[in-house]
């Protein structure tokens, strides 16, 4: 199954060009051979993996797994509970994956898997320093994204909902308004958990999504897939459109005025 993507309508993420708006999480697929395939039909910008899966799987040839996708690869400091670990786990990352890119991460609630958004922009801060291209994921904290633009983060990932919950966006008014205040590229990253999810927040202006257990845990996670990348490419396509304002009443259809008068009575006179 193909998927129709925007013509003319890459996503630019510190200078480099992207044509598709999905970003696929590497975690909990029933087998390699799932993902590979999931991967295939949705043909997203990037894979996430952690420095943490690939030290466990080792000997399992994940890396080698990872570059048969032919994809770009986005590390993350999953795991990572303070500004100086997500800083060195980052560091290592790229020593490892041998890429500037990096989803930051630092966990502030191990309940919720909450972000720190205190450690958080003080790690962003000097990982662009330090010369990585940082997607920092956050919450639809407005200040907190502003503060991450102004240490040098060109684009923020801000999430839905908790990880791994499915639930969608559960602020939809705090998503909006962060929106419609940053100009600066946003995915939204976690919580979403059906493709009408995806579609929704693409229709509200956001860059793109990055969905890990949504595709994975489905009963079929290939098909799960490409309805997401059809979902995302639908959304932008409608937001390009410009959506009709709502109605507080019915409006025809088909306007009354001009048509014959027997189509507003009982019918033609014989």
């Amino acid at each position: 199954m193909s998927t129709v993507q925007p013509a003319g309508d890459p996503l630019i993420l510190y200078g480099h060009t992207f044509t598709s708006r999905l970003l696929l999480g590497s975690a909990r697929y029933p087998s390699p051979a799932t993902l590979q395939a999931a991967v295939a039909r949705a043909r997203p910008a990037m894979v996430t993996a952690a420095l943490r899966r690939q030290g466990a799987a080792s000997g399992s040839g994940f890396w080698p797994l990872l570059q048969r996708l032919d994809t770009t690869v986005l590390p993350n400091t999953a795991g990572c509970h303070s500004t100086q670990e997500a800083i060195t786990t980052a560091l290592m990352a790229r020593e490892v994956f041998g890429t500037d890119w990096i989803k930051l991460e630092v966990i502030g609630d191990d309940y919720t898997l909450q972000p720190d958004t205190l450690q958080l922009v003080p790690a962003a801060e000097r990982l662009i320093k330090e010369g990585f291209k940082v997607l920092p994921y956050c919450t639809e904290d407005l200040v907190v994204c502003q503060r991450l633009a102004d240490v040098g983060c060109q684009a923020v990932m801000p999430w839905a909902a908790p990880i791994g919950t499915g639930r969608g966006p559960v602020n939809p008014h705090g998503l909006q308004t962060l929106r419609e205040r940053l100009s600066l590229p946003m995915l939204v990253d976690a919580g979403l958990g059906l493709p009408s999810h995806a579609c929704q927040v693409m229709e509200w202006g956001f860059d793109g999504v990055l969905l890990n257990t949504a595709v994975a845990l489905a009963t079929d996670p290939v098909q799960m897939a490409g309805a997401f990348a059809n979902a995302v490419a639908a959304g932008r396509a409608a937001r390009l459109a410009g959506a009709m304002q709502a109605q507080t009443s019915a409006q025809p259809s088909t306007p009354v005025l001009g048509t014959p008068f027997w189509h507003q009575s009982e019918g033609p006179s014989a």
